[in-house]
């Protein structure tokens, strides 16, 4: 019964067994109408006129059983505690995400694919993780000597994808290129550590060496300063590093080292990835959206008692059919 209410009113009983009282109401009605007629009979049929006048008293007679019946209903259906429902915004206090993409003039490399740059191929595969984290708030921060932020903690991943599309490297051998990335997840560390996200992650997508904070250059922040960092703020980060090295000073290819890198990972509760192929990069990043699993966010809701209204009509009705039966549409015996 309570489903047939919702579905004609959109109101839920929070009481729903008062409504086996509505079958009292009809026994109710029953005994008012014989209580309504006259115990004796005064005069003969034969004495009366077979088609007495009927005025609008007697057509309203049945006026104040109608009443106190209907407000018999009605203060039952209060009692059963009609309420709405009100969907209250959901709240998503889940992963804060930033993406901290390399751009240096390395990524122009096109060894992850052929014929696409490693740019390319990790602009593609992160795309492919925004989408799968719909319920995440994700920022986008570029780097290559300086970290710049693209995008700050979004849920509009569109306008995220739109500006990952537009990523370009810097210019080649210009006073950017270089690869700064103590300096890029500190800024990243940064930007979640204002958030109040119950978790935070970093994923470093790089395909060089830290090359800015050196020896000869103690005030930059190196991997292990950026480290100290995220330990401090909570957030972990997750290192994937693409290709198959670097061009060494005389042109063959070097392996990285990855030492720091792996050090920062560790550090702070995440993990490092070496991605040499393009398919290895796209396991890499199912690898950490089955890592970051959290609850969706589910739907809350606002009670709203709506008996008020219901108990205020129920004893109006009731009142008007006593104080009618009283006057106007009294019957006398």
């Amino acid at each position: 019964m309570n489903a047939v209410f919702t579905s004609l009113t959109g109101l839920t009983l929070q009481s729903p067994a008062w409504l086996i009282a509505l079958v009292l109401i009809p026994i109710a009605a029953w005994f008012g109408a014989r209580r309504g007629r006259a115990s004796a009979t005064f005069a003969p049929g034969v004495f009366l006129d077979p088609r007495p006048p009927i005025s609008w008293r007697v057509v309203l007679l049945p006026a104040p059983l109608v009443l106190h019946t209907f407000g018999l209903v009605l203060l039952v259906v209060a009692l059963a505690r009609p309420a709405r429902r009100v969907a209250l915004p959901m709240e998503n206090n889940g992963i804060d995400i930033v993406l901290c993409l390399d751009t240096s003039s390395s990524m122009l490399a096109t060894d992850l694919a052929a014929g696409r740059t490693r740019l390319d191929v990790a602009k593609e595969a992160a795309q492919e993780f925004v989408e799968r984290r719909e319920h995440d708030r994700i920022a986008l921060v570029r780097f290559a000597r300086y970290p710049d932020i693209r995008c700050p903690p979004t849920l509009d991943h569109d306008a995220l994808g739109a500006i990952l599309g537009a990523v370009e490297t810097v210019v080649p051998d210009g006073p950017e290129d270089a690869t700064g990335i103590g300096t890029a997840v500190a800024r990243a560390a940064e930007v979640l550590g204002e958030r109040s996200a119950t978790s935070r992650v970093v994923v470093l997508l790089t395909d060089g060496e830290e090359n800015v904070a050196t020896s000869d250059r103690p005030t930059e922040i190196s991997p292990v300063h950026a480290a100290q960092l995220c330990e401090r703020l909570g957030v972990r980060v997750y290192t994937i590093a693409v290709g198959v090295g670097r061009t060494g000073v005389d042109g063959r290819v070097v392996a990285l080292d990855t030492a720091q890198v792996e050090k920062l990972s560790r550090r702070t509760g995440g993990q490092f990835f070496a991605a040499p192929d393009a398919a290895t990069l796209d396991a890499v990043y199912g690898e950490i959206d089955r890592l970051e699993t959290r609850p969706r966010p589910e739907e809350r809701f606002r009670v709203e008692e709506a008996y008020g209204v219901l108990l205020a009509l129920a004893i109006g009705l009731c009142v008007s059919g006593r104080v009618l039966g009283l006057t106007v549409l009294r019957v006398l015996p």
